[in-house]
């Protein structure tokens, strides 16, 4: 008898270990404990440990050990599924959970209206991706000296609301007198202490440390901008806006004004 008839080595064929199968144990697998019988549906995990639930409705906790259950009369190895990562929730400028995949919504009969180009700007840089989710347009008014009639002319009603954010609105200023002749309940007008809309945005996010004093008479960006080296006010503004990446970047009583009027002009609407 010639040994190459058995095609190789005959022990190391016997000797050779079964691979035992890993079987995600994912909810509702069936699978048989061996040693007490017990056969059920995968429901849950405890502490490494599964637990079956059987017809009747009983269940029974196993330790997930190699090769300790069966399924269709084999043996096979449960392994617990993958847990899945929660999905990273995308911060938005304004610190609100950014709708990512958003296609902008038609524009809202309201409006949410400032009273230069820098504060549009401004406003945009930090609530942009919120205003366009909600489909609020900003509206630069170069000024608000006859904001009544303009209100007026714009015509609100419940689903054509107006809000107004206004600067230096302070009492006994000639800002406030302006908004008390406002009396629509369809209108919120809010504002900031500030000078300018310049002044909103922390020192250290555009790095000074305080604002400087301009003298009176003098015009605000312009003194600004000289007490600075800044050159003229739109070189200014270009560093005043590079500043801010956030609402951290912005005084409190910006981000609550702003954040009011976004919660008016959104609500009402059928």
């Amino acid at each position: 008898m010639r040994s190459e008839s058995y095609g190789g080595d005959i022990l190391a064929r016997g000797n050779r270990r079964k691979t035992i199968p890993e079987v995600v144990a994912e909810p509702g697998l069936v699978a048989e404990d061996p040693a007490s019988g017990f056969c059920g549906a995968v429901v849950r995990f405890e502490s490494g440990n599964v637990v079956l639930e059987d017809g009747k409705g009983r269940h029974r906790l196993f330790p997930l050990t190699p090769a300790g259950f069966l399924i269709d009369g084999k043996p096979v190895t449960l392994v617990r599924p993958a847990v899945k990562a929660e999905p990273k929730r995308v911060i938005s400028a304004s610190g609100s959970v950014r709708v990512e995949g958003h296609t902008a919504r038609t524009a809202r009969d309201s409006r949410l209206w400032v009273e230069g180009i820098h504060d549009a700007e401004l406003v945009e840089r930090v609530w942009g991706h919120d205003l366009r989710v909600e489909g609020v347009v900003v509206e630069p008014l170069h000024g608000i000296d006859d904001l009544a009639a303009l209100v007026a002319e714009f015509g609100t009603a419940g689903h054509r609301r107006l809000g107004v954010l206004v600067d230096h609105l302070v009492a006994g200023s000639k800002e406030s007198r302006i908004v008390d002749a406002v009396r629509d309940p369809n209108v919120l007008v809010t504002g900031h202490p500030y000078v300018d809309v310049w002044q909103a945005v922390r020192p250290e996010a555009v790095g000074i440390r305080a604002w400087p004093t301009v003298p009176r008479g003098t015009p605000w960006k312009e003194g600004i901008c000289a007490a600075l080296g800044w050159g003229e006010p739109a070189d200014g503004w270009r560093r005043v806006l590079a500043g801010v990446r956030s609402y951290r970047d912005l005084e409190t009583p910006l981000i609550g004004a702003v954040e009011r009027l976004i919660d008016f002009v959104t609500t009402g609407e059928e």
